[in-house]
């Protein structure tokens, strides 16, 4: 296992992150225990949940990705080894349910803040970050700006002022974004140098063989502010292991969920099958060279990486072993120019 250290901090963190989102919908408690013990001892030290998990999101089950691994952390103690991130939901998907507003507001942060460390079990978080803006923009596959959110009013200042105090309480050790945009991104970094309040040290966008626009713009601002990509969605909810190519297998997240359809259009599948006659060629799966892909990316921190089996899991550990060629980077490049970002 490789490890980093996240931007301006003194955090080590393996390249590898665990992703949770399948606890409590797909996965069972003892699923999601299990997952964690594997994880562990392969190396990966990182862990990223949030409040409204698990996927697909509904009232019945909310929080209860965090409860699992809440009680995965009392069970193995191993909670001072291991960097928890969570994230708190911004408005405008309707998931009212998880509190009245849903919002940024100091009150807000202070709730979902309190209810995930009750949830985890834990007496801080070492990274909370704010799980999609709270102002209306483009995200989940949206292409095209009608019209920006005249409702909204610029409140970065306030946001930051808030999770200062919230870190001087020692709730919270650091900060990020997700799902975010060149514009909070930039916003977010100057409010806070102005003002001396706490920086964004990550960010958690998608980034994949079917969706590389964060090489547009956000790759070299992170770069050159030193904000580390936490690339999640690496597989494309599975369609980049392959196994959708000759119909969305019914027991998979994409058959289960048919209304996450980012992944499921014409581009995509054509796109997949070059990719993975091109993996094949060179002695390799779709995942592996999916993965490796991301892995080697000089911007990325770290990799978010989900299962619903152990040998899932297992299978997309190892294939951050695999190094790929320039001859294969430049094929994969070639591919991406035929059908550029068929998932955005």
């Amino acid at each position: 296992m490789n490890y980093t250290t996240i931007p301006n901090t003194d955090i080590k963190i393996s390249k590898v992150c665990l992703g949770t989102m399948t606890f409590g919908e797909q996965n069972s408690e003892k699923d999601a225990h299990d997952q964690l013990d594997v994880a562990i001892a392969k190396g990966i030290n990182f862990i990223d949940t949030a409040e409204m998990y698990p996927v697909a999101a509904r009232e019945a089950t909310v929080g209860l990705t965090e409860k699992y691994i809440g009680t995965w952390l009392k069970k193995s103690g191993k909670r001072d080894t291991l960097v928890i991130a969570t994230k708190i939901a911004g408005p405008n998907r309707g998931l009212g349910y998880i509190r009245q507003p849903l919002d940024f507001s100091k009150k807000s942060i202070g709730q979902a803040v309190d209810n995930s460390l009750k949830n985890l079990q834990t007496d801080y978080i070492d990274l909370y970050q704010m799980h999609w803006p709270e102002r209306v923009m483009n995200m989940f596959g949206q292409r095209g700006v009608a019209h920006l959110d005249t409702q909204w009013q610029d409140n970065f200042f306030e946001v930051l002022t808030t999770f200062d105090s919230l870190i001087k309480e020692g709730k919270i050790k650091h900060i990020g974004v997700s799902n975010e945009n060149p514009y909070g991104v930039m916003k977010f970094l100057l409010e806070s140098e102005k003002h001396g309040l706490p920086r964004i040290v990550t960010i958690q966008n998608p980034y994949s063989l079917l969706n590389r626009l964060f090489e547009v713009g956000l790759s070299e601002m992170c770069m050159r502010e030193n904000v580390g990509l936490m690339a999640y969605s690496p597989l494309a909810f599975s369609y980049l292991t392959g196994k959708h190519l000759n119909g969305i297998l019914p027991d998979s997240r994409l058959g289960l969920f048919p209304q996450f359809k980012r992944y499921s259009n014409e581009n995509c599948h054509q796109a997949t099958k070059l990719y993975q006659e091109l993996a094949l060629a060179n002695g390799l799966t779709l995942t592996q060279m999916a993965l490796a892909f991301i892995h080697q990316q000089e911007f990325v921190m770290s990799t978010i990486i989900g299962a619903t089996t152990i040998p899932q899991l297992e299978e997309n550990i190892a294939a951050f072993d695999v190094t790929l060629s320039p001859e294969i980077i430049a094929e994969i490049n070639r591919i991406q120019s035929i059908y550029p970002d068929p998932a955005p």
